[in-house]
């Protein structure tokens, strides 16, 4: 097997460590390193120097201080993440990550050899960093955002998120890329306890708000009287409207942010995992995390929900009445089969993904073209 050279940028305004768990993006950088620094690619990060990352170097590309200094009053854990791509912790990490990059790949600069490192930003707000470094294999390694795409190779979270990225013009004209891929998020099984034996509520765990369905998530809990427990960031916020408008219930628990150990029991305990997203799911990771522990799923019937929920872990829902009726038919959906859909999505069955990923785009940059074999 090849083995890579791979650049990986975090995410400025977090910390690359498992605290940071409620953003998406900061895990798929930490769970990156960890799986193919385990396969034997030699993995730089660039990132906090509090960072917790298994890869064959670190690079500190922003300080304590400036981190601190910008973010360091702000309650993640409560709120929303603040920042922008022109604070000075965003700009100290593009002109640090720079400099580092350029050491890093001195020895290479001067050969007349095509660059065969990739560098892997894990934030769409890593564009000036790209951009500076043309001449690596550029790979935007998971996109699940859904403005602000820049490299020239993408890989994409979902099937549903990459055909809306092309749209309707991808359908008429076929205009799509070769060099663009999908490949699903992943997860550690570590991080997550199966368990057969479920109690009585019902879990939504996502960013709370209405593009994320919190409000029918109530509403559907409700009607078929069973307890919810409502976690994620931006829960007071949402609880004061919601309570303002709807008056508070006692089957309603306002349960905050969920660490990584918090996260795991939630999972493994919870009846089903009930998300009615109202926009297009670029992928779900609470739905992975759900099925490891042995949780059914109860979702909307778009994006990628439809790649992950099937028949046989849940019920993709289109009505209210579907939503109520599927609150009782989870009961016998089997939390085993929950866990072995949910194996798709470990580490070890991602890695093999990114490798032959990489494959074919080596074969691109060292001549070989789209018809090596």
């Amino acid at each position: 097997m090849m083995k890579y050279r791979l650049h990986v940028l975090g995410v400025p305004h977090t910390i690359t460590n498992a605290d940071f768990c409620a953003c998406a993006y900061t895990q798929k950088a930490r769970l990156f390193c960890r799986m193919m620094h385990e396969r034997g690619h030699h993995v730089i990060h660039y990132g906090h120097p509090d960072s917790d990352v298994e890869c064959s170097e670190h690079v500190d590309v922003i300080t304590r201080e400036t981190f601190n200094r910008v973010y360091g009053e702000h309650d993640w854990k409560t709120h929303l993440f603040s920042f922008s791509h022109e604070d000075e912790a965003y700009q100290e990490y593009y002109r640090r990550a720079n400099a580092a990059l350029w050491e890093k790949r001195a020895g290479k600069l001067w050969t007349n050899e095509p660059c065969t490192d990739f560098l892997l930003p894990f934030w769409n707000g890593l564009k000036p960093i790209a951009q500076a470094h043309s001449d690596m294999i550029v790979v935007e390694p998971g996109i699940g955002y859904s403005s602000g795409h820049y490299a020239p190779y993408k890989v994409f979270e979902s099937h549903a998120l990459m055909h809306a990225y092309y749209g309707l013009d991808g359908a008429r004209i076929g205009y799509m890329s070769w060099q663009n891929t999908v490949i699903p998020n992943y997860f550690d099984t570590d991080e997550y306890r199966y368990c057969e034996e479920k109690e009585d509520y019902l879990l939504f765990l996502a960013r709370v708000g209405d593009a994320k369905g919190a409000d029918i998530a109530i509403q559907v809990a409700e009607k078929a009287g069973r307890p919810l427990h409502v976690y994620g960031q931006g829960m007071d916020e949402f609880k004061a409207d919601y309570e303002k408008a709807n008056g508070p219930t006692s089957l309603i628990h306002w349960k905050g942010y969920a660490d990584i150990e918090t996260r795991r029991q939630a999972f493994s305990k919870a009846h089903a995992l009930i998300l009615p997203g109202k926009y297009l799911e670029p992928f779900g990771g609470t739905q992975v995390q759900a099925l490891l522990s042995g949780t059914p799923l109860i979702t909307s019937n778009w994006g990628a929900y439809a790649e992950v929920n099937d028949e046989s872990v849940g019920f993709r829902c289109n009505t209210f009445r579907e939503f109520v009726e599927a609150v009782e038919g989870v009961a016998e959906i089997d939390p085993a089969a929950c866990r072995k859909r949910g194996e798709r999505y470990t580490l070890e069955a991602i890695a093999p993904q990114y490798e032959k990923y990489f494959l074919g785009l080596m074969d691109q940059r060292t001549g070989k073209g789209w018809y090596a074999a």
